[in-house]
């Protein structure tokens, strides 16, 4: 046991120097890993169109070289037309001068404001003190003076910059273009050697989960193509919206700023509101007063809202399997460690790490932290949640459950298992008495309350189905359907067997037999309502681990008071061998079976239908007192 413990706290110091150590090394090495990173995702972009200009019979060096050129010519005319715009916008501001030195004197002629009077209260309580200057302010004005300078006209002082040579500037340009040299070589030779280094990939990092390797690789790709598409889709809606807003309040270049609001919407979360900054300056020029600079404003401000916080988390979430969450923390985290290009690509990064979390399991945890798939499972949450007394998030798990599956589904795979692992911790002493008895009496208000709405909800279908067949000729000559058969769910320990008791004949209701669920007393006095009730078939619910006993003795004893009955034990949840558990509680009957879920047993009850004609009347599932 110390050794154990041992080694997992040493797994976990590992663990933590091993991220340190990346993290470490993602900053340091930064000036080679960003332009890898960048070649990596451009030749992941071009490496379609450069698969299916191989396809026509180019080769490959020629078509990879037509990318590039295309691709660079693209950028850079997108860049010039740009640029060429907002030079033109910049040359046309000295046409507007007037206006903007109109708003600005409306700045300035505000004398009369509260901050304005106040100053002015101030300086007149200071006369009154009589406050004088310093000996240091005197010291100034003395050596003012002396450089001929007044109080009334001070010297003006400048800093002259020191003059820049070319060849002192030359870095400051040689730095990007060695930098982009650098991605263009990467992205070359990435593209004519695709299949070499994917191979290379797999060799290193698949010896023996060859599989699991290439199921992680195709999963990465479609996730990050699927990123951008939907990206590139948004942003040309998001461009589109701020062109058509712009056009019709009339401001000048309208489509010049939407498509820079598309572009710059690339870069997340700074480059909308820079897209958003240099219209609302121009309308500030270009309009008398203040009414369409605040609808510009609120236009940006509104579609962003609704892009940001409404479309793009639910649209790249759903489809990159990243969490809103660990979209904004990994654009932190990729702006602190790589800047600008760090937020461009923390999205594509983060979605790789998740599959690498989904494929490796020491790495779950990415997947956890980043994905967007449920961290606990539905009987998980819901038991969780009457753990902590929250009936109302409870309530609400089982309803969203029920929203995509049956009620059948909802009980086996829900209700049950929940109650399975209340009873287990009971059982370890690790649920006290009145937290249980929470989960037992909430559980069942929960159960009976579906149960009515079902109800209800199956007469409105079937009473709106009548209206839209109306009558159907030959109604009263049709034969009435084979007879259900009277059954009585009988709970074997406690109130978890009696839920399930309830949930069955729910189900055994809407499958059109009459049953009845007994409540949870006395053995004798159950015994005793059996006997009253004369069912067709008795149906023992059961939840394991611990009911085995107590129901081979009520078996027991129901067999010895009527032979002729017929009993189909219920052992919910159960995971072992269903032959030798029945032979146990039934002692050695052959005939004898046992059921793991409602359905099972909903579908033995039916099995076992007679042929009596059926009976008319309310139905009945609530738990008849012993």
């Amino acid at each position: 046991m110390i050794r154990a413990n041992a080694s997992r706290e040493t797994s976990r110091l590992l663990a933590v120097v091993v991220t340190v150590a990346v993290i470490a090394a993602l900053v340091l090495a930064k000036v080679v890993l960003l332009p890898l990173a960048l070649a990596i995702l451009f030749a992941f972009l071009l490496a379609p169109v450069v698969g299916l200009l191989e396809r026509v019979w180019l080769p490959r060096i020629v078509a990879i070289a037509l990318v590039l050129l295309a691709f660079g010519g693209g950028v850079g005319v997108i860049g010039w037309t740009v640029g060429g715009q907002l030079i033109q916008v910049t040359n046309h501001l000295h046409d507007y001068r007037w206006n903007i030195a109109k708003k600005v004197r409306v700045f300035h002629s505000v004398k009369n404001t509260s901050l304005t009077q106040a100053q002015h209260e101030v300086q007149q309580l200071g006369a009154q003190l009589g406050v004088s200057q310093s000996p240091n302010s005197n010291a100034a004005s003395n050596r003012r003076s002396e450089l001929g300078g007044s109080p009334k006209h001070p010297l003006n002082v400048r800093e002259v910059p020191k003059s820049s040579t070319t060849l002192e500037s030359l870095p400051t340009i040689l730095d990007p273009l060695a930098a982009l040299l650098i991605v263009i070589v990467f992205t070359f030779f990435m593209l004519l050697e695709r299949e070499d280094l994917r191979n290379r990939l797999i060799r290193l990092t698949g010896r023996g989960h060859l599989t699991q390797t290439t199921q992680a690789m195709d999963e990465a790709s479609s996730r990050i193509s699927r990123y951008f598409r939907l990206q590139l889709l948004v942003n040309v809606c998001y461009g589109s919206l701020i062109f058509v807003a712009l056009h019709f309040l009339g401001l000048p270049h309208a489509m010049l700023w939407g498509a820079l609001a598309a572009l710059l919407r690339f870069i997340p979360y700074i480059g909308a509101p820079i897209a958003a900054l240099l219209p609302t300056l121009l309308s500030i020029a270009v309009f008398d007063g203040w009414e369409k600079t605040f609808i510009i404003m609120g236009v940006f401000f509104c579609v962003e809202l609704s892009t940001a916080n409404f479309v793009e988390p639910r649209l790249y979430g759903k489809h990159t399997g990243l969490s809103p969450l660990a979209i904004l923390v990994a654009a932190i985290f990729w702006t602190l460690i790589w800047g600008p290009i760090g937020l461009i690509l923390s999205v594509p990064l983060t979605a790789c790490l998740v599959v690498v979390g989904s494929h490796v399991p020491s790495l779950e945890f990415l997947k956890v932290l980043l994905g967007d798939e449920p961290v606990m499972r539905p009987h998980a949450h819901y038991y969780q949640r009457l753990l902590a007394g929250d009936e109302r998030e409870a309530s609400e798990v089982l309803d969203d459950y029920l929203k995509e599956n049956s009620l059948e589904d909802l009980y086996d795979s829900v209700v049950i298992p929940a109650l399975s692992m209340a009873e287990l911790d009971r059982h370890r002493n690790a649920l006290d008495d009145t937290t249980a008895n929470f989960i037992n009496q909430t559980t069942k208000e929960l159960v009976v309350e579906l149960g009515l709405r079902s109800e209800k909800l199956e007469e409105d279908t079937k009473e709106d189905e009548a209206e839209k067949m109306g009558p159907q000729p030959g109604d009263s000559e049709r034969i009435a359907p084979v007879a259900p058969r009277k059954i009585v769910c009988v709970p074997v320990r406690d109130a978890a067997d009696e839920i399930a008791g309830i949930m069955l004949a729910q189900i055994l209701e809407r499958a059109g037999h009459r049953a009845q669920a007994l409540a949870i007393g006395n053995p004798d006095a159950m015994l005793a309502m059996v006997a009253q009730l004369e069912p067709d078939l008795i149906v023992l619910s059961a939840l394991p681990p611990y009911a085995m006993s107590h129901a081979r003795g009520i078996y027991k004893r129901l067999h010895a008071q009527d032979p002729r009955l017929e009993i189909l034990i219920g052992f919910w949840g159960y995971g072992g061998d269903t032959a030798k558990a029945a032979r146990i509680i039934s002692f050695g009957k052959k005939d004898c079976c046992i059921d793991t879920t409602l359905a099972e047993a909903v579908e033995e009850a039916g099995n076992r239908a007679g042929d009596a004609e059926p009976e008319t009347g309310p139905r009945n599932v609530s738990p008849i007192s012993a």
